[in-house]
């Protein structure tokens, strides 16, 4: 998978909304609530033009039966894929449009992915300094997604740190 990052497009929100359509179908009554996670929800960010959708679901053992529904729109099952509790569908193959990352609704990883995007929505400098870094890794590792999501982890749990501790001023 080539590595890229473009500026912010105005056009990420309306691409969420268009397949939450798919998605409520889909989960039906087991789905609670869904947002739209990751560098595409943030305006202003730069980032992989894929966007990540995170359904918030009442069991999460639920996700598993319907797993075909996900194939017939397109996805990929990858089960947890190294996060213990989530459920990760991906669409696109090599030139990937969507991430699907479903969590249980008593779930840490839902406070976590939600402080870290509202925590980059209000505080634009520290996106931008994001953005930056995600850009120059991508000019390094134009065809090494390992290189260039190592690259961005140390950063990202320090800002975690910072915007999980801002959710809870807020709150």
């Amino acid at each position: 998978m080539k590595v890229v990052v473009t500026e912010y497009n105005p056009k990420w929100p309306a691409q969420f909304e268009a397949e939450v359509t798919e998605l409520r179908k889909v989960f039906d009554a087991e789905l609670l609530q869904i947002h739209h996670i990751g560098s595409t929800s943030v305006p202003g960010l730069k980032a992989k033009p894929i966007i990540d959708i995170m359904p918030i679901v009442k069991d999460i053992r639920a996700v598993d039966g319907i797993t075909d529904k996900m194939v017939e729109l397109g996805y990929e099952a990858m089960g947890e894929y190294g996060i213990p509790g989530r459920r990760y569908f991906r669409k696109g193959g090599d030139n990937r449009t969507h991430h699907v990352h479903v969590f249980q609704v008593d779930s840490g990883d839902v406070q976590r992915h939600l402080a870290f995007r509202d925590f980059l929505r209000v505080h634009p400098e520290e996106a931008r300094r994001y953005g930056e870094l995600k850009a120059s890794l991508a000019e390094l590792h134009p065809d090494d997604i390992e290189a260039y999501m190592d690259g961005k982890h140390n950063y990202v749990q320090q800002v975690e740190v910072q915007a999980l501790q801002w959710a809870k001023r807020e709150q």
